[in-house]
């Protein structure tokens, strides 16, 4: 569904994405771990078009009949043009419309992916598809009952669920989880774990997240990076194992509490340039 090659990003003398080949099968739940810059947010901004590679390619699967098995290359797409061919992303950061209601922050996010982006700021009831595709959404996500609550209102793990229904809206092939579980109470991680199992069931899943146990435990592959390059990756055991990852951060890390941050990791990652 996604695949980069020799993908490299540099900021000056830094580089912090280091010649990255990868790929996301479609029905895959992949985790990409790493420590404080190792530049897995870098990575997520040049898949999403917000950054341009200095070297390499990005396509994505779109569907198509063609020779080359459908296979497009948006490595210098902008964000606008990789979200409406499939590729959506939830932030590290809530990103939201805090005064909207929850309901039309996802109806908006529904209407951007299709042709009605344009008439934008139309009463909601001249679109009612993307009302009942919001509330669809929203029940997916456990957020039905607050539909007309204001986001800002929302309590942090809620907004992070609203983030999810965002990434939703439009059906995208491939979602992009950008930490989920930032910030997020030890009663709301159980939430949080079963909405991105739930939304690997029918979507292509890169997650980026920073508690072990839950990479551990919903994972099909975890790809680890550190200073921007790729030095392990397969199946959540056998890269829990690997000397070389233990090494660079996993350190002693041992399973157990969903609710506790890995003890390799424990803030968010700087912005671009400095990951």
């Amino acid at each position: 569904m996604l695949r980069t090659s020799g993908l490299t990003k540099k900021f000056g003398g830094l580089t912090a994405v280091d010649d990255v080949d990868f790929a996301l099968e479609e029905g895959e739940l992949c985790s990409l771990i790493g420590p404080n810059g190792a530049g897995k947010t870098t990575f997520f901004n040049l898949l999403t078009g917000v950054l341009t590679p200095t070297e390499g390619t990005i396509e994505v699967r779109d569907g198509g009949e063609q020779a080359d098995g459908g296979w497009r290359d948006v490595t210098d797409a902008t964000p606008y043009e990789t979200a409406s061919i499939g590729l959506h992303r939830s932030y590290q950061i809530t990103n939201v419309f805090p005064t909207s209601t929850v309901l039309e922050n996802v109806r908006v996010a529904a209407q951007a992916a299709t042709n009605d982006a344009a008439k934008f700021w139309r009463n909601a009831g001249a679109f009612e598809r993307h009302v009942e595709e919001a509330y669809a959404i929203l029940d997916r996500v456990g957020l039905a009952d607050e539909a007309e609550t204001t986001a800002e209102s929302l309590s942090h793990g809620a907004k992070r669920q609203l983030e999810v229904a965002i990434a939703l809206a439009g059906d995208p092939d491939v979602v992009l989880m950008d930490e989920p579980n930032a910030g997020v109470s030890s009663e709301s991680v159980g939430r949080i774990i079963d909405l991105i199992e739930d939304v690997a069931t029918d979507h292509a899943v890169l997650l980026v997240e920073h508690n072990m146990d839950i990479v551990m435990n919903v994972s099909d592959r975890v790809v680890v990076l550190n200073q921007g390059a790729v030095i392990a990756e397969g199946e959540p055991e056998a890269v829990r194992n690997d000397p070389t990852v233990q090494e660079a951060y996993l350190g002693g890390y041992e399973a157990g509490s969903l609710n506790a941050e890995s003890d390799a990791e424990s803030g968010t990652e700087p912005e671009e340039g400095a990951a």
